[in-house]
């Protein structure tokens, strides 16, 4: 793996954990879960390690799926320029990229 895939998969584990230094979109189904659950969720996601070649083809850690509570589950996370306008010149320089994890029902996909 490139060192700019390198820093792109840490940026992206780092919003995945935490939740911070990018923007968080819920769909419409995962909020009529109630906040209790999407905390579950937010923890499972955060410690989500199911990375493969079939779903991490380039090792960026930028998409996830599983069941929650019996419910298909999908997180993925894009890199927009800082306005969120356009997509970002360099995803793995986050002076530049302003990264969106959304998280979704795998039926809203």
């Amino acid at each position: 793996m490139s060192s700019d895939t390198d820093r792109i998969r840490a940026l992206n584990d780092d919003l995945r954990r935490h939740l911070y230094n990018g923007g968080v979109f819920m769909t419409p189904g995962i909020a009529a879960l109630g906040e209790e659950a999407i905390g579950r969720l937010a923890n499972a996601i955060a410690t989500f390690d199911d990375f493969c070649t079939a779903n991490d083809p380039y090792g960026e850690h930028d998409f996830g799926a599983f069941d929650f509570d019996g419910t298909p589950v999908m997180f993925k996370i894009d890199y927009y320029d800082k306005d969120r306008n356009f997509h970002s010149p360099d995803p793995a320089d986050s002076t530049v990229t302003e990264r969106v994890i959304t998280i979704m029902l795998a039926e809203e996909y």
